[in-house]
């Protein structure tokens, strides 16, 4: 029996179905894809909404572990946590939380 087969019977809800808003809440210097502060996506293990392409490479595996019931160590809680995009010089930071519908 695997993992998610798992999860989603004691949960009731498909690993597939669990999004994320990921929501600009600092930009400092000049986004390459064109995200400022209040810009919101929502996102998922197969949308990226619109984010940024290498934001989404980097939070990918973080989502993947948040979706599966993995602990981040760096997040404030279960369901929220922040990110830092990778360009340091043009740094935007997003404030991840999930969706609970």
């Amino acid at each position: 029996m695997d993992i998610y087969y798992v999860l989603c019977t004691v949960t009731g809800v498909s690993w597939r179905d669990i999004e994320f808003e990921a929501k600009v809440i600092s930009a400092k210097g000049l986004c390459a894809a064109g995200h400022n502060v209040g810009d919101e996506f929502v996102i998922n293990l197969h949308k990226t909404g619109g984010i940024c392409g290498f934001v989404y490479h980097d939070l990918f595996p973080v989502l993947m572990a948040a979706v599966m019931g993995g602990s981040i160590p760096w997040w404030q809680s279960p369901d929220e946590g922040t990110y830092e995009c990778s360009d340091k010089k043009n740094l935007v930071t997003f404030k991840i939380t999930k969706i609970t519908k």
